[in-house]
């Protein structure tokens, strides 16, 4: 039996002066319009950021839902968890759902963390049992303990965010749908969010997952939907679809486009690959040393900023992921432009990869770009094509001599 049931659903936002919500201001200035003879042609722009999306998911699968920023993702997930109505069709739910989409709403910043949590839970629609039951469970998997009783409004913003996911991810739901929780919180966290929707799957539950994070939906999905352009691209074994989606998106990348974050903080305005020389490249042996160079500006203070330069293969799995945040305890935050370039030693094996940018601060995401262009290491592969990386890491080989009781005996010892 079908947990979800999308049958031809579109949604359409309409655009322009024709749209409710103007100020007092632009409304009297268009009736004065009207009046004197004057008023401008209205327009009416629509965006179908769904078109004719048809799809089932089945009880206890998990299905990754992926796609470029702006292809449609979060809408469906928001149709499914009934947060909006379709322009068009029909989608159908069987059994409780639980939505992780925007984590932390509902939450009071002038109660303390334990009302919030009960306050919250009601809201998401625990009872009060059932909260008592989880409520040390909840607090532990956020891991703000210490700071139960303290108002939230004294949270750093990742606690916050932490507690909220908690409440919401430990629901008992038939259909959990999330979309982009991985980007809560530090990288400890971030593996318990997905070990959480990993147990919720062994449990039988429905999972529909949106995430940036291709590897997370090749472990956790054993089926995948590509939408572009508010439509289904691809659906079927998530590494053909990965692959396919990721080999897609690098055809048509381009290196030099500049890309500005929606709060207007920084612009990405170049990626490249380089070679010792400095020279940019897309094919190269793969035991030369290369660098991945981005080029960004930054239009107002951002404290705390980080870049990102991650790695995939062909089939989305990740094999590089490195950010300031590793190493760099100066970074740059004040107006300006900037490049920042991040050395490669001849590590990875032969083969085609996607190189990604990212940009934000500890909890919060500006620019992420997954395929920002591709490269191509040639060589030999020593029969071994599907290992990653070519460490040549040294082997110590000792002989335990069992006519010795299991002692050592170096290879330059003789035997007596």
């Amino acid at each position: 039996m079908n947990a979800v049931e999308v049958d031809q659903v579109s949604k359409r936002y309409l655009l322009g002066e024709d749209q409710p919500g103007r100020s007092l201001r632009e409304a009297i200035t268009s009736s004065l319009g009207d009046l004197v003879g004057n008023r401008r042609r209205r327009t009416r722009d629509e965006i179908w950021s769904l078109r004719d999306v048809t799809l089932t998911v089945g009880e206890g699968e998990a299905v990754g839902v992926i796609g470029r920023n702006g292809a449609g993702k979060s809408t469906l997930l928001k149709i499914l968890s009934r947060i909006t109505e379709p322009t068009s069709g029909v989608s159908r739910t069987r059994g409780r759902v639980t939505s992780l989409l925007e984590v932390g709403t509902g939450f009071h910043p002038e109660l303390t963390g334990r009302e919030n949590v009960y306050l919250n839970g009601v809201i998401l629609g625990m009872t009060r049992r059932d909260i008592d039951r989880r409520f040390d469970e909840m607090v532990t998997f956020a891991g703000v303990e210490r700071f139960i009783d303290t108002p939230v409004k004294r949270y750093s913003s990742g606690m916050y965010l932490r507690l909220a996911f908690s409440v919401a991810a430990h629901l008992e739901p038939d259909i959990m749908v999330v979309d982009e929780v991985l980007a809560v919180g530090d990288a400890e966290f971030q593996a318990r969010c997905l070990g959480r929707m990993e147990t919720a799957e062994r449990e039988g539950r429905t999972v529909v997952f949106v995430s940036h994070n291709l590897d997370a939906i090749s472990r956790l999905c054993s089926r995948a939907i590509w939408i572009e352009q508010g439509k289904i691209a691809a659906e079927g074994a998530t590494n053909e679809v990965v692959e396919s989606y990721l080999s897609g998106q690098v055809d048509r990348a381009v290196a030099g486009a500049s890309i500005t974050d929606p709060h207007g903080s920084v612009v990405l305005h170049e990626v490249r690959i380089i070679d010792p020389s400095g020279s940019p490249f897309s094919f190269i042996d793969r035991a030369e040393r290369f660098s991945v160079e981005t080029r960004f500006s930054i239009l107002h203070p951002v404290p705390g900023l980080g870049v990102g330069i991650y790695i995939n293969t062909r089939k989305g799995v990740e094999v590089v992921n490195e950010g300031w945040f590793d190493t760099e305890r100066q970074r740059p935050s004040d107006p300006g432009q900037y490049v920042a370039r991040l050395d490669f030693p001849p590590v990875l094996n032969s083969g085609e990869y996607i190189v990604g940018v990212w940009m934000g601060t500890m909890y919060e995401t500006f620019i992420d770009v997954p395929t920002a262009l591709a490269f191509r290491l040639a060589g030999d592969t020593d029969d071994r094509p599907k290992r990653a990386v070519v460490l040549g890491l040294p082997w110590t080989v000792t002989r335990i001599d069992s006519r010795s009781d299991g002692n050592v005996v170096s290879p330059d010892s003789e035997e007596p």
